[in-house]
């Protein structure tokens, strides 16, 4: 029988801590999970995507520009609502709560330049606590799956770890002909058996031992290698919505989402 763990109990550790060089003109003077789309930080629209499925429990994996997101959370009232300080107590007055949020988020510095599993591995030491499971993903991608099906199919699956695989469509059109003549043209078609990391994990606390504290651990290469080669990792397949913002289109692509209120993750 399958264990019977709620979301609100796995905490989800997010990775913010890389330098975002692919997308420069915005990552200068901020780390790449503060950027923009719409009115709150990517960062933000990743954690929703938890939310919406019941999860409240994040663990924020720092490193570059650290500070910049601290002060983001330290400071969310100040950043989101309408708010009047009174200068000489300090005292903060929050007027209207545009934002009704019940999560409890870990600011974590895990180094200036380690790479991602080197990241995970230091903040699951320090904050996984008692909890059995816990979910990772980076802090620049969003998806409309069902986090809590996943939750669900991983816990089920019995495994060390589950992967959501998601089957984007090809960068490039695609044309289908015989001889001279083209049979069928597609823009941009769904590669329907090609599956690809969609970067939003469960673990069992036992894949620990998988993860080196080493600068340069990278979660994707020898860890994630290992697992599947031990026969310890499955797919939780989704077709629906999935995008990371990589360039400047893609940001751009995701703040039409939001500005025309058509974002697929936003509940």
């Amino acid at each position: 029988m399958a264990e019977r763990i709620e979301p609100s109990a796995v905490p989800v550790f997010i990775l913010c801590g890389g330098l975002g060089t692919r997308l420069k003109e915005e990552t200068e003077f901020r780390p790449k999970p503060m950027v923009p789309i719409g009115e709150h930080p990517i960062l933000w629209h990743v954690m929703q995507c938890y939310a919406r499925h019941g999860f409240r429990r994040f663990v924020l994996c720092l490193g570059f520009k650290a500070d910049v997101i601290k002060d983001y959370f330290a400071n969310f009232h100040l950043h989101n609502m309408d708010c009047t300080i009174k200068l000489r107590t300090n005292e903060v007055v929050v007027h209207e709560r545009r934002v009704n949020l019940d999560w409890e988020v870990t600011l974590a510095y895990t180094g200036e330049v380690n790479m991602t599993g080197s990241r995970v591995a230091q903040a699951v030491r320090k904050y996984l606590g008692d909890a059995p499971h816990f979910a990772a993903t980076y802090g620049d991608g969003v998806t409309d799956a069902n986090l809590a099906d996943e939750l669900k199919s991983h816990l089920a699956g019995a495994k060390l770890g589950t992967v959501l695989g998601v089957n984007p469509p090809s960068r490039f059109g695609e044309i289908k002909v015989d001889g001279e003549q083209v049979l069928e043209f597609s823009e941009k078609p769904d590669i329907e058996d090609h599956w690809i990391n969609g970067g939003f994990f469960f673990f069992r606390r036992d894949f620990q031992r998988y993860l080196s504290e080493a600068p340069d651990c990278v979660l994707e290469r020898e860890p994630l290698v290992r697992l599947a080669r031990d026969g310890q990792l499955n797919i939780y397949r989704h077709r629906g919505f999935w995008a990371c913002m990589d360039t400047q289109r893609d940001r751009e692509a995701l703040t039409r989402l939001v500005t025309t209120k058509t974002a697929p993750w936003i509940s």
